[in-house]
């Protein structure tokens, strides 16, 4: 079986962020970059399914900027047999990322899709319900744990009530949870290997996807400064602060 896949590189989770001074946007000149978390996550359940015998063949994809190669790079280091590219500095929207990487399935023909179920940066939770759309598969959002048996894959994945395992027919498109494993780190002897690994390049055109904006961000502003607390001296003037200011009671 082979798996596809995707990874985003975002600001990294450790970082705080600022919004840019002209309000267009966040700052990323200078900041530290890294694999979005729920992405990491999705390549170690890709490697442990390998592990046990179940893949064969891991390629990870990802949509950006030139400097996308290193977060392509870790995903190889971690265990990734290959990587594609799909090279533009535009930005590209969750519907455009679904056609991109509907094209890139049509070209590599995996039996399994593995997404993580959000970006930290935009936390569209989109791309994956899209993607399964588009190549009419079934899906398993949100999950917290995979089987794969006798060509069926079992999906038990988070709701409000609690946990509700689904049966899939393969192919089908996967997005994983926080809960569904603890990624591992690079060793430095694979992260030499990853280097020598195949790391494929193409554009949106070579794709014949159309990747132009449909929703336009027009200010991004950071939340509003939390105001310093106050110490009452007793029950009757909090509660007084209560009904006639913060007017909650």
């Amino acid at each position: 079986m082979k798996l596809l896949v995707t990874v985003k590189r975002v600001v990294d989770y450790n970082v705080k962020v600022r919004v840019k001074d002209d309000h267009s946007g966040i700052e990323t000149a200078n900041v530290k970059m890294s694999m979005n978390p729920f992405c990491e996550i999705a390549v170690e359940e890709a490697i442990r399914l390998k592990e046990k015998g179940v893949a064969s063949e891991i390629v990870v994809v990802s949509i950006g900027p030139k400097q996308c190669q290193e977060t392509l790079r870790t995903a190889l280091a971690l265990g990734a047999d290959r990587a594609i590219l799909v090279n533009t500095d535009e930005e590209v929207q969750p519907l455009a990322v679904a056609k991109l990487l509907q094209a890139v399935i049509a070209k590599e023909s995996p039996e399994m899709v593995i997404m993580g179920k959000q970006s930290i940066d935009g936390d569209n939770n989109q791309s994956g319900q899209m993607l399964a759309a588009l190549l009419d598969w079934p899906q398993g959002t949100f999950a917290s744990e995979i089987n794969v048996a006798d060509g069926k894959l079992a999906v038990t994945r988070e709701v409000d009530g609690g946990l509700e395992t689904i049966s899939l027919t393969l192919p089908a498109v996967v997005t994983t949870d926080l809960r569904l494993n603890e990624p591992r780190f690079a060793s430095l002897p694979n992260i030499m290997k990853a280097k020598r690994k195949t790391l494929d390049e193409m554009i949106p055109a070579d794709l014949g996807v159309d990747i132009t904006a449909r929703v336009k961000t027009l200010k991004v502003t950071p939340p509003a400064a939390r105001e310093a607390g106050v110490i009452v001296e007793s029950v009757e003037e909090l509660v007084e602060k209560l009904r006639n200011e913060a007017k909650v009671i």
